[in-house]
């Protein structure tokens, strides 16, 4: 980061930029050219008596952060007979990429968009600059358009380019969602600044000088602005955590709270798994009397040793000079760390005269790959400064084609749930709780039932008097009917096929109760070379809309819906995902993903669908969207385990772009377990 990014007293630096009541790096409203560290995630909460930001800022690139916002303001529509009255409910996307960095002589300069994909009530687009002066203090100055020009505007310097300086229009465009690109940098601008002053170590102050002249927020006399001054007063507890008390337009305080994380570095460094063993050199004494100290067998042992390090054998083939264990991972997040262990396990429990070891790695007895060392290797190098590279240099990494017969096993997990829904304008967050009854039997290799169960003791799902007003087929904007009218919850009820026609090639049919709303039969086909980033797939599937009870019973309608799907780890932990097809509502189009992931598992990342229906009839939104976000139990606790905290937030459920949610997709199934991901952890094959 750039000197620029930060300003404290002394000698103390912080990781983190001072950030708006926008959730961005700012001052107390407006922007600064700052950045957070590349992949820094924040989140932000500001209130001010009438409204409450609550904003997600993710810095995607070194140079590009993007945010979403989801705003509440109280009786904005009190007054508007065109509106009616209630509260706004309003989300908004923002992105700044800085354009340079600063340098001796030249602040950073960045350009901005506020709520460039939203209702339209924040827009606003700014060219901003930030110069430190002195250490603690910097200051910062910019040129701003939409809601940024509301005070001692002036004629478009831009004009020269064909944009237009005549007034434009603030407030809502339309049903939000759509990129009003022909608004930006459109009207009159005015200046802005303001100043960033480090009075001790961890707090700070912060003034500027704002053209925003809260039209909208004023209009209704909900808020009153008696000056273009804001104020504020910030405490930071350390890099992550700050607090701020601020005032607006000179009578409108308000307190703000921000926390930032860097999801590139693990919470705890190393983690707090136990230390693998130690490879016993076959030239030992000790290996004279390996596998003499019962009548347990040789594979019994490697049953319960790769137990104990969280593997579950499948199966083991050993010859003269050679050995294979098929196991399932059920611990460690990184793949081949889970490879290492398996790899330790084999050279201290097996005969001295076994020399290659091969690990197969199989889920839901769908075998994925195979992974070779030499044993000689892991005594060679455990201990080698540079092990991780001249051990994966050495390992082969091979496609794994044939299932192997395994014991039926029956598993079930009973506890609670909690199922949310977000950004209802009548409650932003409404969630059920309950208990839940997961039950998997596998009967063969790869043929599994699976059933879970639901029941809701407490939650407001479906607490709302609002009814769906598409105009296309209701597939996904009635679900609430599915809250309101069920009690006990047949929430997935299935069988399930996995298996292996060709090389490289995975397959599978799912059939039952789908999910909590459909029920029918889904296929799908992955072709996935082990060497490769890309991977192509295609689904089809038939779908019969369940009863509102999520019991037994379905209603009239059904369809067929498929995709294909083309995959590709594009580096530096950025992946992507095109799928062209049918939805659920019958309409017709395509789904652009793109994940960052984090070598700790972190994923941050976004989607959007256009299909053939028209953003006015797909209504609110325009389109479908939406941001994911998932965190591994291992980051926060340490402690490996293969369970990740995942949530997706969709600013709102429409009809339009809606999919099955089907459970085990097979690239997600088997893609940390193929050539590119495993070789991307071997960091910590050998520890």
């Amino acid at each position: 980061m750039g000197v620029a990014g930060l300003c404290l007293a002394g000698s103390a630096k912080s990781e983190v930029p001072t950030l708006s009541t926008y959730g961005t790096p700012g001052l107390v409203e407006l922007p600064t050219a700052e950045v957070f560290d590349d992949g820094t995630l924040s989140f932000g909460i500001a209130y001010s008596g009438i409204t409450l930001r609550n904003t997600a800022t993710f810095q995607v690139l070194p140079r590009i952060q993007g945010s979403f916002r989801y705003s509440i303001t109280d009786e904005f529509f009190m007054s508007d007979p065109l509106a009616g009255s209630g509260d706004l409910y309003d989300r908004s996307f923002d992105i700044q990429i800085l354009v340079s960095k600063e340098t001796d002589g030249f602040p950073a300069v960045a350009i901005g968009l506020r709520d460039f994909l939203g209702t339209g009530i924040l827009s606003s687009e700014y060219v901003v600059a930030t110069k430190t002066m002195t250490e603690g203090l910097a200051i910062s100055g910019g040129l701003g358009w939409g809601r940024l020009a509301g005070r001692n505007s002036f004629d478009n310097p831009l004009s020269f380019l064909g944009l237009e300086s005549e007034d434009r229009d603030t407030g809502f465009t339309g049903t939000g969602g759509q990129v009003e690109a022909a608004r930006w940098f459109q009207g009159r601008a005015a200046f802005f600044g303001g100043v960033n002053w480090n009075v001790a170590d961890n707090i700070s102050v912060q003034l500027e000088y704002s053209p925003d002249i809260y039209l909208q927020e004023t209009r209704f006399g909900g808020l009153a602005i008696k000056s273009p001054f804001n104020a504020a007063l910030e405490f930071r507890y350390n890099d992550n955590l700050s607090g701020k008390l601020y005032l607006i337009g000179g009578e409108n305080f308000g307190v703000q709270f921000n926390y930032a994380l860097d999801p590139k570095a693990r919470n705890i460094p190393g983690g707090r798994e136990p230390a693998p063993a130690s490879i016993v050199p076959r030239s030992s004494l000790a290996a004279a009397s390996w596998n003499l100290d019962g009548p347990t067998t040789v594979n019994d042992m490697l049953r319960d040793r790769l137990m104990a390090e969280g593997l579950r054998l499948s199966s083991a083939e050993i010859s003269v000079s050679a050995a294979t264990v098929i196991v399932q991972n059920n611990r460690w997040d990184v793949e081949a760390q889970a490879a290492g262990r398996a790899a330790r396990v084999m050279a201290n429990t097996l005969p001295p005269e076994i020399e290659e070891f091969t690990i197969v790695f199989q889920k839901r007895g769908l075998p994925i790959s195979a992974v070779t060392t030499a044993r000689s290797d892991l005594e060679d190098l455990q201990y080698d400064y540079d092990a991780t590279w001249r051990s994966l240099a050495r390992a082969e990494i091979e496609d794994a084609s044939s299932a192997v017969q395994d014991q039926p096993k029956l598993e079930y997990r009973f506890g609670p749930y909690t199922a949310l829904s977000f950004f209802d304008p009548q409650s932003p967050i409404r969630a059920d709780f309950g208990a839940q009854l997961d039950v998997s039997y596998q009967a063969v290799p790869g043929l599994t039932f699976d059933g879970r169960f639901r029941y809701p003791f407490a939650g407001n799902l479906g607490d709302t008097v609002r009814e769906s007003d598409s105009v296309i087929e209701r597939v996904r904007s009635e679900s609430f009917l599915f809250a309101q009218e069920s009690e006990l919850e047949i929430n997935r009820l299935t069988a399930e096929y996995l298996w292996r026609p060709a090389p490289d090639t995975f397959a599978r049919v799912t059939t039952g109760y789908l999910e909590n709303q459909y029920g029918g039969v889904s296929t799908e086909v992955l072709w996935s070379p082990i060497r490769s980033r890309f991977a192509l797939g295609a689904e089809v599937n038939y779908a019969r809309q369940r009863e509102f009870d999520m019991l037994l019973g379905f209603q009239d309608y059904d369809v067929v819906t498929g995709h294909a799907s083309a995959y590709y780890d594009l580096g530096n932990g950025f992946h992507t995902q095109v799928d062209l097809g049918r939805y659920l509502a019958g309409d017709w189009g395509g789904t652009l993903t793109v994940n960052r992931e984090f070598n700790n598992g972190v994923k941050v990342g976004g989607y959007f669908t256009l299909t053939d229906v028209p953003f006015g009839d797909f209504g609110e939104g325009s389109f479908d969207k939406g941001l994911r976000i998932e965190i591994p139990f291992s980051f926060i606790t340490g402690q490996p385990s293969r369970r990740v905290f995942g949530q997706t937030i969709q600013p709102i459920l429409r009809d339009g772009g809606a999919r099955l949610n089907v459970q085990n997709r097979l690239y997600p199934l088997v893609r940390d377990y193929r050539g590119p991901e495993l070789s991307d952890g071997w960091g910590r094959y050998l520890r």
